[in-house]
């Protein structure tokens, strides 16, 4: 027998990930599933960035690459940081990597040292805190509740802070409340961080063009603190590539080497037809981050007033991604057509997934317990679809 490693005891696979597999085998059982648990955006990726990847395929554009991605490549991230953020960075403080994933973690095992700590606040995107332990740090979790806009407060960082302290990731907007820190929250946070220089701030921005209020970066707020920020983004969800693996990193031109080398000895470098498809939804027309906003408006608030009709169920419209996270306090205590008692968010899930055929993600795994998150991304008719399967699921609960 293959002996695995001690590290992984604490791992597991990710909540998504996991729900995604569930529902794949309860389709293939004959079920009919309605998947609200993913990441994935209802968008296509557009046409010219198709016919750039389809072009670059038949210039014989596949082969490999520099591990940390093409120049041209970097040319259009730089470019973008610039548009988007006014922020300038060289060549050689950007790496491109197999999703903005990657990137994360790269930094954090290129940094950390057993015993060192990072700030986490919740609710988290979950992969967080195991990609902390799995580069041998300490994921330190502060609460951000739902009274302060699910965002972290300047006297929560600063009472988090202690000797070992290496980290802060900041999430913006938040997956998975939808949180958006405005310039005055993160000038705020800034004046806490000026005062510990040997904190390092990792910005995940994926989400950042889906701020349905106006949102920013740290770099950009506070110019001071950009030699020790790491700005994350990618691809993904702007321009509807979740399955093409691009993400980006840019940061530090010493930090950026290392994890150009950890690249080269572990992904080696993102898929050439992925990049040549990232220049160009970079570089190409941008209204369409216009257009798909205003439709994930409409169908944010349409299925939020569905949702509020729900017995034992709440929520509030975010400010940001195209998720929700839903109360379902209201559930925990009763029982289902079975008898089997509802304890906690994760029950929830499970009773949707099983009597709805609706696939949620408990808040449990996201540090925002009890709840559920949605992902508001999906025609209306399935929105509507869903919310009827789940109103039903709360009228049977006694």
């Amino acid at each position: 027998m293959i002996a695995l490693s001690p590290r992984l005891r604490e791992i597991a696979a990710s909540p998504a990930a996991r729900l995604r597999q569930r529902a794949r085998e309860l389709r293939e059982a004959g079920r009919d599933i309605i998947e609200l648990s993913s990441g994935n955006v209802d968008f296509p990726t557009p046409d010219h960035v198709i016919a750039a990847a389809h072009a670059a395929a038949l210039r014989g554009e596949t082969r490999y690459t520099d591990a940390d991605g093409t120049p041209a490549l970097k040319a259009a991230i730089s470019t973008a940081l610039r548009r988007d953020h006014g922020l300038d960075y060289d060549h050689d403080e950007i790496v491109a990597t197999s999703g903005s994933t990657v990137a994360i973690f790269l930094t954090f095992f290129a940094t950390l040292s057993p015993g060192d700590e990072v700030i986490v606040p919740s609710p988290y995107w979950a992969p967080y805190l195991d990609q902390v332990r799995l580069a041998g740090g300490t994921p330190v979790i502060v609460p951000c509740p739902q009274n302060n806009g699910y965002r972290l407060r300047p006297a929560d960082l600063a009472a988090a802070i202690s000797e070992r302290t290496r980290w802060l990731i900041i999430n913006n907007p938040v997956n998975p409340s939808g949180a958006v820190y405005s310039r005055d929250d993160l000038a705020a946070l800034a004046d806490v961080l000026l005062h510990y220089p040997n904190i390092g701030i990792i910005a995940d921005g994926l989400y950042e063009h889906f701020a349905f209020e106006a949102a920013a970066t740290l770099a950009q707020v506070q110019p001071r603190l950009k030699p020790r920020i790491v700005t994350v983004s990618g691809v993904a969800k702007t321009y509807g590539m979740m399955g093409w693996r691009l993400g980006y990193a840019a940061g530090p031109k010493a930090l950026m080497s290392e994890i150009r080398k950890l690249l080269s000895q572990t992904t080696s470098c993102p898929s050439s037809i992925s990049q040549a498809a990232a220049i160009a939804a970079l570089t190409g027309p941008q209204d369409l981050r216009r257009e798909r906003l205003a439709i994930l408006v409409q169908r944010r608030d349409r299925f939020v007033a569905r949702l509020n009709r729900c017995g034992g169920l709440s929520c509030t419209a975010p400010e940001g991604t195209f998720f929700l996270v839903v109360s379902c306090s209201g559930l925990i205590g009763k029982h289902t057509p079975a008898g089997q008692q509802i304890v906690t968010d994760r029950d929830v899930a499970a009773y949707l997934l099983d009597a709805a055929g609706v696939s949620v993600v408990a808040g449990e795994d996201y540090g925002a317990s009890p709840s559920f998150r949605v992902n508001f991304s999906n025609p209306d008719d399935l929105l509507d679809g869903a919310a009827d399967l789940i109103e039903q699921a709360c009228e049977a609960l006694q």
